[in-house]
């Protein structure tokens, strides 16, 4: 029994992780590249290292939202968030798979590196990953993006998908 309750804490390293590089990806854009210009670029124009600060959200929406409208949507509503993940996470009552703890923890360390900035950073997110897209969805570029982002994403594509998969094998377990 004390090797599964133990188990259960592995995933975290992966949220350790993410948080660490995303925080030194971060500090090390800032140090080296100037805010809103463009540090080094990659196979030709495809790839662009940059440092623009984002004080909204995905797409930068809400952007020009009230200071206090932005700390209950973007400071008090995420650490909310974070924490219901936390309480789900360790619950004795919710059983999630092994792959589903591995996808939560990936969504908290995504989840707190962003925090952290809005935290510490005066609502402003450091992003400095601009891949071009060649007009994909309207856009030139996509919106510049960093690791906890990207951590973000995949968290949620991940725990649709897997949530999805579950719901049809419970689907074919009824039906047999």
């Amino acid at each position: 029994m004390a090797k599964k309750d133990t188990s259960r804490f592995i995933p975290l390293m992966l949220t350790v992780l993410i948080i660490i590089s995303d925080q030194l990806s971060k500090a090390w854009v800032v140090a080296t590249i100037p805010e809103n210009t463009i540090g080094f670029r990659y196979l030709g124009d495809f790839l662009a290292i940059v440092h623009v600060r984002n004080t909204a959200i995905a797409f930068s929406m809400g952007d020009g939202l009230p200071v206090a409208v932005k700390l209950l949507f973007f400071i008090i509503v995420p650490v909310i968030l974070v924490i219901a993940v936390c309480v789900v996470y360790f619950s004795r009552k919710i059983h999630l798979s092994v792959f589903q703890r591995w996808v939560l923890a990936l969504f908290l360390g995504g989840g707190t590196g962003n925090l952290i900035d809005r935290i510490f950073r005066g609502f402003r997110v450091v992003d400095f990953i601009s891949v071009k897209v060649y007009g994909f969805l309207g856009f030139e570029r996509w919106p510049t993006w960093n690791i906890a982002d990207a951590s973000l994403v995949v968290s949620g594509i991940l725990l649709a998908a897997s949530l999805l998969l579950e719901n049809s094998e419970t689907k074919e377990d009824n039906n047999v």
